[in-house]
Formats: C-alpha cells, structure tokens, sequence
C-alpha cells in the first residue's frame, strides 16, 4: 500500500502518475509538466493542512493530481501573460483560474 511518505520521495512528474497507478499521455506531460506541476503544487498546497488522516490524504493528493491533468488533457493552458509574469518576478501572480486579486501572493486561490 502506497505512503504519505512514499509520495514525499517523488521526483518526477511521471512517477506521480505512476504511484498513484494512473494512465498518462507521455506526449501531454512533455509539453506541459512544468505548468501541470506547478498547477498541481498550488491546489494541494490550499488542502493539505486539513486532511489528517492518511488515506484521506493520498485519495486528496491523488484526485487532485487527476484534476490538474484532467485540465490540460481539456485543453487548459495559462496564458501567455502568466507565464512571462512568472519568469520575470520568480512567482506566478495570479493564475487563469483566479485572476489577480491585488494581493502580494497572487489570485484568491492562493497562487
């Protein structure tokens, strides 16, 4: 049975899939697992303090990851202004789902 802990270890995009035993496109994840990633760290980021359970957790962490790549499998992609505003301060401010807020730490997602 799959860990917290184990999934802490994690690396690669892949190996999130993987883990969670959940198929993939390889071509989809090559184009876009910098954003997928990214995407994917700022939702669990939002929930994972309130899950104490273990189980809960990895099903949290896993539909999670389902979701972001659902997304991009949809055809989500930020916009280009996202990505040039994260390159050019180090942090994304704001993300296509929120819009910017005003707020130092990005969109009313959390961002």
């Amino acid at each position: 049975m799959a860990t917290v802990e184990e999934f802490y270890k994690l690396t690669d995009t892949e190996d999130y899939f993987k883990f969670f035993n959940i198929e993939f496109d390889q071509a989809l994840i090559n184009v876009k697992r910098f954003h997928m990633m990214k995407e994917y760290g700022t939702l669990i980021r939002k929930g994972i303090g309130n899950i104490a359970e273990e189980s809960k957790l990895l099903d949290f962490l896993k539909f999670s990851l389902l979701r972001v790549y659902g997304d991009y499998k949809n055809g989500h992609a930020p916009s280009a202004a996202d990505v040039w505003n994260m390159y050019e301060t180090g942090k994304l401010n704001g993300c296509s789902s929120c819009g910017t807020s005003g707020t130092s730490q990005g969109g009313s997602c959390g961002c």
